[in-house]
């Protein structure tokens, strides 16, 4: 597999179940060892880095992501400094900044000290994306950071990330299954099947339907949507189907 995601842009990896998609995200971060080859970080080899350096440039947001009992958002969102403390892990006045940032850009500001198990699904995905961005890295790398959200919720993380990509700068990675969404809000988008990609360029190069019949086994009616341009899945059904 040979992969790129571009910088400054918001990438969907997108494809069946069992595909590869996590298992590529989890490569990408080196929560994974390689069996081969090498995964670089703006020109340096991962494997290569200390983990506090690697940590400092890249940030993940693993599926379904846990909290202990009775943690608060603030507490949630100062782990994210972690990579950056010296000594006895002490906060200084820089980290306290950004963390008030990361709480204020996600609108968690009154939220701070409230347990994330009281949070809905949508605050409690806004906060574990908080505690990312409080880790100050330049990439983001989300694995389905929508699952489990209902259309609205979904709407709103999505829209956060385009904010931090557009206003912030970062670089964002994410695993989605909503093709629609992805298409709508991703520069680049790539497509595996079975361990191996079959599509990588933008919405409209990937989301086709020839694409869709090759990594989903669709038959797909693709027409642009009425209110941003890009293309968007209005039906489909199995191929071969009549």
């Amino acid at each position: 597999m040979d992969v790129a995601v571009p910088a400054g842009e918001i990438t969907s990896i997108i494809g069946p179940n069992g595909c590869g998609k996590s298992t590529l995200l989890k490569a990408l971060s080196r929560t994974m060892p390689l069996r081969g080859g090498a995964v670089y970080l703006n020109g340096a080899a991962i494997a290569t880095m200390p983990t506090a350096e690697v940590a400092r440039q890249m940030a993940l947001l693993p599926q379904s992501p846990q909290a202990p009992a009775g943690l608060t958002v603030g507490e949630l969102v100062a782990l994210g400094r972690y990579p950056h403390q010296r000594g006895f892990g002490r906060l200084t006045d820089d980290d306290r900044r950004i963390i008030d940032w990361a709480l204020s850009i996600t609108h968690l500001d009154g939220l701070a000290e409230r347990p994330i198990d009281a949070l809905s699904g949508g605050q409690r995905q806004r906060a574990w994306i908080a505690m990312a961005l409080a880790q100050d890295t330049g990439l983001i790398l989300l694995d389905e950071p929508t699952t489990y959200l209902d259309m609205a919720h979904q709407l709103e993380v999505l829209e956060l990330l385009q904010t931090l990509n557009r206003d912030e700068g970062k670089t964002i990675a994410l695993v989605i299954h909503e093709l629609n969404l992805a298409a709508r809000f991703s520069d680049w988008m790539i497509a595996l099947k079975s361990g191996a990609i079959r599509g990588a360029g933008t919405p409209e190069e990937v989301m086709t339907p020839a694409m869709l019949r090759e990594v989903f086994g669709l038959d797909a009616l693709i027409e642009p949507d009425p209110w941003t341009g890009r293309p968007s899945l209005v039906s489909y059904r199995l191929a071969g189907e009549e």
